[in-house]
């Protein structure tokens, strides 16, 4: 079992601990569903079925009067993605898929969207990338433009993690020139003029999608913030779960030390354990290190947001880039470890390198969170 005395850190307090204490027993009580292989459309709906019935979505859709609370989001992240990657798929995007509504939408956007996805009954996904805008979202092709009351969008988006199965988009699309032209707007899956182009399949099943915009009407009511508020909206909700995928590599690096450890306590090799050998010691002593080494960097990004920051760019962006590679790291070296059991299909580690990769790349690929942190250091103090 993973070492927990990291909930003893002063970033938590006694509430947190009863997130993940809360996040662990829905997890236990899931596990059948958890271990399941099936189609990753109905396995998504029926995990965020379960986590709305047991109020685990309120930490991602806060109930009115409530704020999100970053170090809670890392928790349960930390601790699904443990148990299995797509269980922390379908919670994270109820938050992610929300978040721009949760923050900035009126009081009817909220009243009206929000407490279908915290209760589990419809899903919601975040349409920011497109097929030549994906980290350059100042490229962002998607246009909306005024025609009387209405708001019309033309355009695709790809990459769209829930495509297909949301009931709920929030969707960015050029109002007018360069980042100031960006709109975000609240589309309902039934939009006239919306449709789903392709499914897309990779290496991780996960529900992903190239949605297409072709006339598609909206009402004024679906504007989220005002016009030119996009860039901002968009920004700012990665602002709050950049952390969370860092912390979600960490979920999926923890299994990976707890497999190893597994594997090299049981594996005997010339007739002694293979934990014996000092080359299996120094992996798992850099694999535990470099894990916590992350965690701090992900707990404090969360903590920092919490505690009241406007912004935590640099952080997020450092405990994002770091963490993720680390668990590739770690999932790699986890898999070395196992021989040709860890190319084999079915076992965990196997599984663990597919639902690792992709964690470099969305929400702001390995090299993208390195430019970030550069103009964060470089930019001049006061």
């Amino acid at each position: 079992m993973t070492d927990r005395t990291y909930l003893d850190w002063p970033f938590f307090d006694g509430r947190h601990r009863a997130v993940a204490e809360e996040a662990e027993t829905w997890a236990a009580e899931h596990a059948e569903i958890l271990a399941e292989e099936a189609d990753p459309d109905a396995s998504c709906r029926s995990l965020v079925s379960s986590m709305g019935w047991a109020g685990l979505l309120r930490h991602a859709v806060p109930e009115p009067g409530h704020k999100l609370d970053v170090r809670s989001l890392c928790l349960i992240r930390d601790i699904l993605a443990r148990h299995a990657g797509l269980a922390d798929f379908a919670f994270a995007m109820q938050g992610l898929g929300s978040g721009a509504i949760t923050l900035f939408g009126t009081d009817a956007q909220r009243a009206a969207i929000l407490p279908g996805i915290r209760a589990g009954a419809d899903l919601a996904a975040f349409a920011l990338s497109e097929k030549e805008a994906g980290s350059d979202v100042a490229a962002l092709a998607t246009a909306a433009r005024q025609d009387g009351g209405d708001w019309v969008l033309d355009g695709e988006k790809t990459w769209i993690s829930n495509g297909g199965i949301a009931a709920h988009y929030v969707v960015f699309a050029r109002t007018g020139e360069g980042t100031k032209g960006l709109s975000a707007f609240a589309v309902p899956a039934d939009a006239p003029g919306f449709s789903v182009a392709a499914r897309i399949e990779t290496i991780a099943p996960h529900p992903l999608a190239t949605l297409r915009f072709e006339n598609c009407r909206l009402p004024a009511s679906t504007l989220i913030g005002r016009p030119g508020d996009g860039f901002r909206i968009a920004f700012s909700v990665l602002d709050v779960f950049r952390a969370t995928v860092g912390a979600a590599a960490l979920g999926l690096a923890r299994r990976a030390l707890d497999e190893a450890l597994h594997h090299a306590r049981s594996r005997h090799l010339f007739g002694a354990p293979l934990a014996a050998m000092p080359v299996t010691q120094a992996a798992l002593a850099d694999m535990a290190t470099e894990i916590d080494a992350a965690a701090l960097l992900v707990y404090r990004a969360a903590w920092t947001k919490d505690a009241g920051a406007e912004r935590v760019t640099r952080e997020a962006s450092m405990a994002k880039l770091f963490a993720t590679e680390m668990a590739q790291r770690v999932v790699d070296r986890a898999v070395q470890l196992h021989g040709g059991l860890g190319v084999t299909k079915g076992n965990k580690v196997e599984e663990l390198y597919r639902e690792v990769r992709a964690l470099r790349i969305y929400e702001g690929a390995s090299e993208v969170q390195r430019v970030i942190i550069a103009r964060q250091i470089l930019e001049p103090r006061n």
